[in-house]
């Protein structure tokens, strides 16, 4: 089974491919640096093109959307929020989603039972809206409402889509007084990718498995 996770050289994306490596699975981990198996950088379509060489003609059993940032955190309305955050922000949390999932499609379609684990956040929730971080809000609701119509779109191709939130978790992004560890969200999240199939496409999970509101 080979899985191909983003962002995997560190945090959560880090704690599923060492997870996933321990279970026997062919993961590829993408970095933009040279210490992932894979390097691409997300923002660039050139480099989704080379990883899709890359990986030749295998075919791949899961996708695993997990590279983000969150550039605005503590940004001040009057003075902050610039556009270079904006466009930063939706290149890496959005279009570089899509871009990943339109790159290894024909490695998807090769599989028997493919999956797409999008991973958004409770921030992107029109119903949790509590302020503030506006573009990182933004970006999440985005790549959320991406991975609901993909679901919708792919389904008769066979390809389940979830999204997730991954809980706040003890990571650079997530700071050290966040809720969980890695390895509890790492946990959580191998159940509801293993639980994804195309009567669950669509839905929007957290990794404790509870239902989040869109």
């Amino acid at each position: 089974m080979t899985i191909v996770i983003t962002g995997a050289s560190r945090g959560i994306g880090a704690g599923l491919a060492d997870h996933y490596r321990a279970q026997g699975m062919n993961v590829m981990g993408t970095s933009r640096s040279a210490m992932g198996d894979i390097t691409l950088d997300v923002t660039l379509p050139s480099s989704h093109t080379e990883m899709a060489a890359a990986l030749g003609d295998k075919p791949v059993e899961l996708l695993v959307c997990n590279a983000g940032v969150f550039l605005d955190r503590g940004d001040d309305l009057e003075t902050g929020f610039g556009a270079n955050l904006w466009a930063q922000s939706f290149a890496t949390n959005v279009t570089g989603v899509f871009l990943s999932i339109q790159a290894l499609l024909p490695h998807l379609r090769r599989a028997g039972s493919p999956r797409i684990a999008i991973i958004s956040s409770q921030m992107g929730s029109s119903e949790r809206a509590k302020g503030s971080s506006y573009i990182y809000r933004a970006s999440k609701a985005a790549v959320l409402n991406l991975g609901r119509n993909l679901a919708l779109d792919l389904k008769d191709e066979g390809i389940a889509v979830g999204i997730y939130h991954p809980g706040w978790v003890q990571t650079d992004m997530g700071g050290e007084a966040a809720a969980i560890t890695v390895d509890q969200s790492v946990s959580g999240l191998v159940e509801r990718f293993a639980s994804l199939n195309l009567e669950t496409t669509g839905r929007f999970e957290s990794y404790d498995g509870s239902v989040m509101p869109y």
